[in-house]
């Protein structure tokens, strides 16, 4: 079990994280806000901090950043926010975070979250580049994935060449890019993913994403995914 340091400026969701973490065996401090934190983090040496992007004083990608500059990231964090974005979750794992949280989270992703930071190294003794500590799918610059939804049951773990578009939540995505590029791998694949889910039926993923299926096809042109690889024999868009 570890010992964990939350912040977030929200009184309820620092008691509901608490309660969860408590109940599964973690020593939890709580901090409302930057200052807080800092203090925490000097008492305590937490090995895992969930940090919460927006705060009233000091933004939670401001506080990485001081850590990161400071020498004082010596335990992974993971990011967590209700506004979050593809581009915000970026600069957070650019600057040290090993996963990102949307909120509201689910019980599920906050466990496996925790789970694969408190078996991490701290990013001071970040593995070899591709790799994560356990093994895991990772981003090239050695962080974590983002924390998803897991591989729906049968999915396909490995897929082959001129195959159908493989089923898997947690992908592999090459940090060392321009934004942009980056940003497109991510959408191009969260599309596919979505696809290959619902037998290429663009009604069923223009529901799954809220996207207007106009707008839904527009996107999968412009990022130059491939609807007739998507599509099983028999299935209606």
């Amino acid at each position: 079990m570890a010992t964990i340091l939350v912040v977030d400026d929200e009184l309820g969701i620092r008691a509901l994280l608490s309660e969860i973490l408590t109940d599964e065996g973690h020593t939890v401090e709580l901090a409302e806000n930057a200052a807080q934190a800092r203090a925490a983090r000097e008492r305590m040496q937490p090995e895992l901090v969930l940090l919460d992007i927006w705060m009233p004083d000091v933004d939670g990608i401001s506080l990485l950043k001081e850590w990161g500059a400071n020498g004082q990231l010596t335990m992974p964090v993971i990011m967590m926010s209700g506004h979050g974005t593809i581009d915000t979750a970026v600069e957070a794992t650019k600057y040290g975070a090993i996963a990102f949280l949307e909120k509201p989270i689910t019980l599920q992703k906050l466990l496996k979250a925790v789970e694969q930071g408190t078996t991490k190294p701290a990013p001071r003794d970040t593995p070899a580049r591709g790799a994560t500590s356990a093994g895991q799918p990772g981003f090239r610059d050695g962080t974590a994935p983002f924390a998803g939804d897991p591989a729906p049951a049968g999915a396909q773990v490995n897929g082959h060449a001129g195959g159908p578009p493989v089923l898997q939540a947690e992908q592999v995505f090459d940090l060392d890019r321009p934004l942009r590029e980056a940003r497109d791998a991510f959408e191009k694949s969260y599309f596919e993913f979505h696809l290959a889910k619902e037998n290429g039926s663009m009604t069923r993923v223009a529901e799954k994403t809220g996207l207007e299926r106009t707008h839904l096809y527009r996107k999968l042109k412009q990022l130059g995914v491939d609807l007739t690889r998507n599509r099983r024999p028999g299935s209606v868009g």
